[in-house]
């Protein structure tokens, strides 16, 4: 599990679990780019006339780009199926956009991005492209945003509906670390909370393998992975498909996303909500302490659903697992639910409480029956395994750009050291978090870029930031500090009282709201509460 991060996979995994309604399936610098007189028909994006011959610039420090890339024509065809899935309908088409694989190198090497649209519905009140991430990092926008779909009927009436897969993701020149055998064989042998110096020993070497793998199997690509860079993508998308301004949807790491660009770009900012809203201003330590909190709070409303006191509930989850680590559980499947993989099981349906019967009957079967099913078929879903044994590679995806990201790599003392705090703030959880502080980026091969990502963007337009109360897996608090963060005028925070890890779609004020900013350009009043 990785601070805000890993433990999104579930939510990625869905689509539609974003949406609260399915469980399982930086520099200083402000943008110096030309901002681009608004549509005489008031529209968010709107179609460029004549696309700049210099393209987009980020910052001072960036050169411009080459005509070669600012004046890219895409061309869209029927899309391919995805592995191991079915191709998307026929109002979807596919195509791809060359980017720089290095900014600083302009007019060398390129990467080829993976884009899906769906058109809008009604052509003659178009408003533009409307771009989505989904989060991770490492979710595949050409795959999850044709399942999720439906949700954003009303927005398609006028919005092209845009996803892609960021550098270094599935058919994004995907980062890829291990093979499945190897992944089975962690997951299988590693002790993610562990308990004597062997473990700790064979937790750290686990860590440093992955990384070794990942620069053995996707060297060139692995020190332009970060989300500067995916900000940078973005822009040249929304030239590329001749909308002056961006108009996007991000949630989860897809609010860190649009909170960096939104800080390379001020001016380039449209109508752009962000939901399940990461901190941007803690560190990778901060983030887990964060998360430490949400699962504990989801946990203990879990617990209350049920007549149970929170207290005492949490204590009899820890047991289990302390007697889980002694001796791991059977299963039907033949393989083990170790204690690593059952606090995963745990994790996967906090994230809805669509997904708190199937936690009710897992932890009931380990308890009662002594076999671990549920929490392993949970488990696999949150790792990416399917039923033949076979692993995505959103997990080997999202350790690389959060690794580019982040200069945090604390040492196994400094993870020893955050365990106490860390089984105060949970017992459940705390202890994962805490030593995975130390073994998510150990020995990593390239150096991250910053301790917080930078999203101050004064001169952007209004940025709508939707937190939920009960959100396990980015706190409400860190959508409050996002809003600060943007900017006064900028950051207009809304707040939905409920649970789960995103609002828009689980809950109609909020899903009416985000609907009449992004199609009206109707920006609720800041401090709005829904709930």
């Amino acid at each position: 599990m990785r601070a805000h991060r890993r433990a999104h996979r579930a939510a990625v995994r869905a689509g539609a679990a974003l949406l609260a309604t399915v469980l399982l399936a930086g520099c200083a610098l402000s943008g110096t780019a030309p901002e681009a007189a608004a549509p005489a028909d008031g529209r968010p994006g709107g179609a460029s006339a004549s696309p700049a011959p210099t393209g987009p610039k980020d910052t001072a420090r960036t050169p411009a780009l080459p005509s070669a890339l600012t004046s890219q024509r895409l061309d869209w065809e029927r899309c391919e199926a995805p592995r191991g899935g079915e191709a998307p309908g026929s109002a979807w088409r596919c195509a791809r956009v060359d980017v720089p694989l290095d900014y600083a190198k302009p007019s060398g090497e390129t990467l080829s991005l993976a884009l899906i649209r769906k058109e809008a519905r009604d052509k003659r009140r178009r408003l533009g492209s409307l771009l989505f991430n989904f989060g991770g990092p490492g979710g595949s926008g050409v795959e999850i945003l044709p399942r999720a779909a439906e949700a954003y009927g009303k927005l398609n009436t006028r919005y092209d509906l845009v996803g892609f897969d960021p550098r270094g993701v599935a058919a994004s020149s995907g980062v890829r670390c291990r093979t499945d055998e190897e992944q089975e064989q962690a997951h299988r042998s590693i002790d993610l909370t562990p308990d004597t110096a062997t473990e700790e020993a064979a937790f750290v070497k686990d860590a440093a393998d992955f990384g070794a793998g990942c620069e053995r199997r996707s060297g060139k690509i692995l020190p332009h992975v970060g989300t500067s860079d995916a900000a940078r993508d973005l822009d040249l998308i929304r030239h590329v498909l001749g909308d002056d301004k961006l108009s996007y949807f991000g949630f989860s790491y897809g609010t860190e996303l649009g909170g960096t660009y939104a800080h390379l770009f001020p001016r380039n900012v449209g109508r752009t909500v962000l939901d399940a809203v990461i901190d941007p201003t803690a560190d990778g330590i901060g983030h887990a302490r964060n998360q430490a909190t949400g699962f504990q709070r989801a946990l203990e409303n879990y617990l209350r659903s049920r007549g149970e006191n929170p207290k005492a509930g949490t204590e009899r989850i820890a047991r289990l697992l302390a007697r889980i680590d002694r001796s791991p559980l059977p299963t039907d499947s033949g393989r083990e639910l170790s204690e690593s993989l059952a606090i995963t099981g745990i994790v996967t349906p906090l994230y809805s409480e669509s997904g708190w019967p199937a936690l009710t009957a897992a932890l009931e079967e380990a308890e009662d029956n002594g076999t671990g099913n549920g929490l392993l078929r949970l488990a696999d879903s949150y790792n990416g395994r399917d039923e033949r044994g076979r692993y995505d590679t959103q997990s080997h995806s999202q350790r690389a750009i959060s690794c580019a990201d982040t200069k945090a790599r604390p040492t196994l003392d400094e993870a020893r050291a955050l365990l106490p705090e860390f089984r105060r703030l949970s017992p459940v959880f705390g202890p994962l978090l805490a030593w995975d502080t130390a073994g998510w980026c150990a020995r990593w091969p390239v150096e991250g870029e910053h301790d917080t990502p930078e999203t101050s963007a004064p001169g952007a337009g209004p940025i709508l930031v939707v937190g939920t109360t009960g959100d396990p897996a980015t706190p409400y608090e860190g959508a409050q500090r996002m809003a600060d963060e943007l900017g006064k005028g900028v950051g207009v925070m809304l707040t939905n009282n409920g649970e789960g890890h995103g609002a828009y779609g689980g809950n109609d004020c909020v899903t009416s709201a985000v609907d009449g900013y992004f199609l009206d350009g109707k920006v609720p009043a800041d401090g709005t509460t829904c709930g």
